[in-house]
């Protein structure tokens, strides 16, 4: 099924500033709270995706990466989790509340009416982001590609499972926040008293103490380690695109949510074909006899090998296309083409054979310039092409 548009879902147009894009999403996070709406999937549905259009729309880089890739360049085409907001948890989304509603997290009918707790008893830390470049050769941008890559990175501790303690009975309820995660405070302002919610500075946010921590991990429940992530990118990606994977990033301390993996793309340079847009462009290079007379010849391609034909007559800097070889659009069945450009290729070293027969053919009228039939510059022609 595929995903809605994020401006939609939100009820913003494109152009909308950050703050208008904050008071929709603030507006829909109210209207299908899971708190004011229980058991009604529909509206957990709903919460969800308004969550996952404002963590994309909500970020300057995201953001930009789907006004100009869609949903490929923001989610939905890595393995192990997706990009972007597709991976989302419940936990990731009421961990965005401390900026939409000014609170430490949890429900926003908390700060509305004064009661309720943080959602699952506590605020989850997140891990940070790790950055990678993967580098790809035309062919595997223009047909998408599985990489498996060696990620160096904090991971779970195995030892404690992640709790950063040394055995079941070192957790115990924080004395602090009694587990909550957070702590009120109420402050006596001009305007009567004031009450605020934030993170428990005993716990930070775990809503657990340890008396005893992990000996391998030192009580922080992540480790250094090495993990093989199977990355499946989309076809038509581009020289510095960025793709990212939720969960794939550094484990988080206690047990928390991973971060993410972001992915910078790099094009390795082809042998023989450029690439232009979606189009990839070949300098083919033919004898003056084959530009005369008329050939076929073989080019090659991004799927291999293509014959054509030259024209008797073909003048050098002619452009021929190849319709539907060149790149695909990222999440669009739309193809680019393979744009050939001919070259008229002279001998530098002739015989007295050769030389005299091309003396004989100079003082044809037929092997006379034409002036003003072929002054125009490739780029020119490139230009005309395009238009």
């Amino acid at each position: 099924m595929s995903k809605r548009d994020y401006y939609d879902v939100l009820g913003v147009a494109k152009g909308a500033s950050a703050e208008e894009i904050k008071k929709a999403y603030r507006k829909l996070a109210i209207k299908y709270h899971p708190d004011k709406n229980p058991d009604d999937k529909s509206a957990e549905d709903k919460f969800k995706e308004a969550a996952e259009a404002y963590e994309v729309l909500s970020s300057p880089e995201k953001k930009q990466r789907y006004d100009q890739f869609g949903h490929a360049g923001v989610g939905g085409a890595a393995g192990g989790g997706g990009y972007g907001g597709g991976g989302m948890n419940m936990e990731d989304i009421f961990s965005q509340f401390g900026d939409i509603f000014g609170g430490g997290g949890g429900s926003p009918f908390d700060s509305f009416f004064g009661g309720g707790q943080q959602r699952g008893g506590r605020r989850v830390a997140k891990g940070s982001n790790l950055r990678i470049k993967v580098k790809l050769t035309l062919e595997e941008i223009a047909n998408g590609a599985e990489k498996k890559i060696k990620v160096n990175k904090q991971v779970s501790c195995k030892t404690c499972d992640g709790t950063g303690a040394k055995d079941k009975s070192s957790v115990s309820t924080c004395s602090t926040c009694g587990g909550a995660g957070s702590v009120r405070r109420v402050t006596n302002t001009i305007l009567g008293q004031m009450q605020t919610t934030a993170t428990c500075p005993t716990c930070h946010g775990s809503g657990q103490q340890i008396t005893a921590k992990c000996n391998v991990c030192h009580g922080d429940g992540t480790v250094r380690g090495e993990e093989t992530i199977t990355i499946n990118i989309p076809a038509g990606v581009s020289e510095g695109m960025q793709l990212s994977m939720a969960g794939k990033g550094n484990a988080a301390p206690n047990g928390g949510v991973p971060g993410d993996l972001i992915i910078l793309v790099e094009e390795t340079p082809h042998e023989t074909l450029k690439r232009e847009g979606n189009n990839v462009v070949y300098d083919l290079h033919v004898s003056i006899p084959d530009a005369a007379l008329g050939a076929s010849v073989e080019v090659p391609t991004i799927d291999g090998k293509a014959k054509i034909k030259i024209e008797p007559g073909t003048q050098s800097g002619k452009l021929l296309r190849l319709k539907g070889k060149g790149i695909p659009e990222v999440n669009s069945y739309h193809r680019g083409d393979q744009i050939i450009h001919v070259n008229i290729w002279t001998p530098k070293a002739l015989n007295s054979e050769e030389r005299a027969l091309l003396e004989k053919l100079r003082e044809s009228p037929n092997f006379k310039p034409q002036p003003g039939k072929n002054d125009k510059s490739f780029f020119d022609k490139m230009k005309e092409y395009f238009e």
